[in-house]
């Protein structure tokens, strides 16, 4: 495991992430399923700052998250060349489980806010499985109440 960021649980976790041509349609807005690819990647980073990535994770954890259900509201659209935000704040955590709540804002404008349950699989045979202790109880300590 590497260690965590620094005051990283005192503060939200935001991934800044940029808009290119590849994420746009003809128009230079982003195409809708290009969100989930931005909202993916915050919540890696979001592990990995917390010391565990995705492949320390299945390679030594026997552990991969995957989602199972989301919940998007587009409310504004990004366009090419914004700068974007993307948060990740935890909402639950269960034995098997977690409800993440994800925000998009450019320049403070809101753009999407979505939530997302993720269950935890085993590596091997991606059947449920618990999350190992001392991550379950780190993810525990990083809940946040539904807001």
């Amino acid at each position: 495991m590497q260690p965590p960021v620094p005051g990283f649980q005192s503060r939200p976790f935001s991934w800044p992430t940029r808009v290119y041509w590849e994420d746009t349609d003809a128009g230079g807005v982003v195409y809708h399923a290009q969100y989930l690819a931005f909202l993916e990647r915050a919540r890696t980073e979001w592990l990995r700052a917390r010391g565990y990535g995705q492949a320390l994770l299945r390679d030594d954890h026997g552990l991969v998250f995957a989602v199972r259900a989301m919940r998007i509201d587009f409310r504004a659209p990004a366009r090419l060349d914004d700068a974007l935000d993307v948060s990740v704040a935890l909402r639950q955590c269960r034995r098997a489980s977690l409800v993440i709540a994800q925000d998009i804002h450019c320049d403070g404008r809101l753009l999407l806010d979505a939530e997302v349950k993720v269950a935890a699989l085993d590596a091997g045979s991606f059947r449920p499985r618990g999350i190992p202790e001392t991550l379950y109880e780190e993810l525990k300590s990083l809940e946040q109440g539904a807001q």
